[in-house]
């Protein structure tokens, strides 16, 4: 019966993995790149859409191999880049930044063509060689919005109420559940945040379109202009619909000259068709897995989502950073010498406090045997500072935000939510704090006690993690640094929390250089795994304990995605996305919350740019 699975398996995966050639000429070649909605870290660890036959949507690391090799690619004239329906962070849109001024260095036009264009496209655009925008298209540069929403009300209707401990003032991520607003503490570093994102938004624009920074200030606080206004305030270079502008890039490279949609995506396998043998070749390779790759090579490990403890989780209902996936993955860097340095992208808020420190360890450990260095997203911070702080180098963006250097608990009390309902319990107890984290009632003062206690070593460790791996970096006193403050990239580099300035392809360079490689790959760790081997791990055709990455369906914010739930989400979305946005962030976070009481994380920032 399994060499019957075996063989029916093998035949659907021929079929899914097969894959458009890539362009063979040495004609010129234009490389168009569409991005739509938001751009994922790194490649997904599981090829789900793969499995259903949907592309994979774009993601930053692919992105980043895509423009490289394109940059040294003589037979690639120029890039386009069609952003209408980006959704991009700000690190993101920075590190995309570099990217356009390497390539229009290494003598490669940059063309972004654009419908409508909000601030974050500008700041992206405003680094290309042209920014082009239909006739009558739109601008939308209003500035930068963040509207935090706060559920103490809510629960107060349904009679739950949250009760929370934090060390650090400003260690906001408790507040939605307890506040209708935010404390004063909050309310300081919010502004910080928000004078620290509108200077580097308004900075890279002024810098790119030469004008100052009080100019593109005044545009902004005209508010929506037409793409023609746009154009005579110096913020648009062409006006033409997309037909024009293909007509002129076929006028400009020579009527020859290939568009590329595709470009560096790799082949799928050559199948003989006429040979009815030739499949067979093709499904043992597939059995078989891929070689492991040899040479010096540095080694990309991302945490790019909430840390908990256990196996990464990738799924229908969200993802988890898995610490004992993690751990592996940099202990077997650690041990591969083939590795000669390895670089960590975090994109986190943070999370499980036991599993930072589980992947701090790691990280420590690591680096006593090779260079590691450390590449923030568009957040790392709390639980994803941690991971950071004992690298040999972080890198972060002026955007990114970081810090958040605090602990917070909290339980949630849901007995007047039953009550209202009807619903009793009866109570048994063994130990006097048997039930310290039953949601039946708030935490005694002597509980309280017990609970502070808890969390103040964890601060207390954090902050030595922190001392250990900056030590004399840092710029003044660690306490007025920590207490849950949060900074922007810049703000951090100001005060020692980070080294450089700069994106992934920054760090990947110097942990290179660290190691003093010539030419190297870039690998990933844990590898993608690929339709055969989901396929052969839901068959029983492989050992569960070797997984690297587990299927998850989601906890509580799985309920949006329901077929009842999901009409209303998109509906709700539609009208508020940014609502939305938070109110799944909220789920994730108490969802967080009933794993583990004592978590590093740092509140859910919506910015509407």
């Amino acid at each position: 019966m399994n060499a019957i699975r075996r063989v029916a398996l093998c035949f659907t995966l021929a079929g899914l993995l097969a894959a458009p050639n890539v362009l063979a000429q040495d004609s010129a070649k234009i490389v168009h790149v569409r991005l739509r909605g938001a751009l994922s870290e790194a490649p997904p660890k599981l090829d789900i859409g793969a499995l259903l036959g949907e592309e994979q949507g774009p993601n930053l690391f692919d992105m980043l191999e895509m423009l490289r090799k394109a940059r040294t690619d003589e037979t690639v004239k120029a890039i386009v880049f069609d952003l209408d329906e980006a959704a991009l962070g700000l690190a993101q849109i920075q590190e995309l930044r570099t990217q356009f001024e390497q390539l229009r260095a290494a003598e490669k036009e940059v063309w972004v063509f654009s419908e409508q264009c909000g601030l974050l496209t500008m700041q992206l655009a405003s680094a290309a060689s042209k920014l082009i925008m239909m006739p009558r298209g739109e601008v939308f540069l209003q500035g930068i919005y963040a509207s935090p929403m706060y559920f103490k009300g809510t629960l107060d209707k349904i009679g739950v109420v949250a009760d929370v401990v934090h060390c650090g003032d400003f260690k906001a991520a408790g507040e939605p559940f307890t506040r209708t607003g935010p404390s004063k503490e909050a309310e300081a570093d919010m502004n910080k945040i928000m004078d620290g994102m509108f200077d580097a938004i308004v900075q890279d624009i002024a810098r790119s379109r030469k004008m100052k920074p009080e100019q593109v200030k005044e545009l902004i606080d005209r508010g929506p202009m037409s793409a023609k206004e746009a154009k005579e305030a110096g913020l648009v270079d062409e006006l033409m619909y997309r037909q024009d502008f293909s007509r002129m890039l076929k006028k400009r490279y020579g009527d020859d000259a290939k568009v590329v949609r595709k470009y560096g995506k790799k082949r799928g396998p050559d199948i003989d068709f006429e040979n009815p043998f030739a499949i067979f070749k093709v499904l043992g390779e597939m059995m078989q897995g891929k070689k492991p790759a040899k040479g010096d090579a540095v080694a990309v490990i991302y945490v790019d989502s909430a840390i908990m403890t256990g196996k990464s989780e990738e799924g229908f209902g969200g993802s988890t950073s898995g610490s004992d996936t993690i751990r592996k993955a940099i202990d077997d860097a650690a041990k591969n010498d083939d590795i000669k340095a390895v670089v960590l992208r975090v994109d986190s808020p943070g999370g499980s406090a036991v599993a930072s420190e589980v992947i701090a360890e790691a990280v420590k450990r690591c680096k006593a045997r090779k260079p590691f260095v450390v590449s923030m997203g568009d957040v790392a911070a709390s639980g994803g500072y941690y991971v950071a702080c004992l690298s040999d180098t972080i890198f972060v963006q002026p955007g990114t935000i970081t810090g958040s250097i605090g602990v917070i608990g909290m339980k949630l009390v849901t007995t007047g939510m039953w009550d209202h309902i009807g619903i009793t319990r009866h109570e048994y107890r063994r130990g006097a704090r048997s039930d310290l984290m039953s949601g039946t009632r708030p935490w005694r003062d002597d509980e309280r006690e017990v609970i502070m206690t808890t969390m103040t070593r964890v601060y207390d460790e954090f902050k030595g993690r922190v001392t250990e791996g900056r030590g004399k970096k840092l710029k003044g006193d660690l306490e007025k640094l920590a207490g849950g403050r949060i900074y922007t990239g810049a703000q951090a580099l100001e005060v020692g929390l980070v080294d450089k300035l700069g994106g992934l392809a920054d760090a990947i360079k110097h942990a290179a250089d660290q190691a003093n490689l010539g030419k190297y790959d870039v690998r990933i760790l844990p590898p993608k795994k690929n339709p055969f081997d989901i396929f052969s791990e839901a068959l029983g055709m492989k050992d569960k304990d070797d997984e690297d990455v587990a299927v998850s369906l989601g906890g509580l914010s799985r309920w949006l995605t329901t077929p009842a739930a999901a009409p209303h989400v998109a509906a709700l979305e539609a009208i508020d996305p940014v609502a939305v946005r938070s109110l799944k962030a909220a789920l994730r976070q108490l969802e967080l919350f009933s794993r583990e009481s004592v978590l590093l994380i740092d509140p859910s920032l919506n910015f509407v740019p």
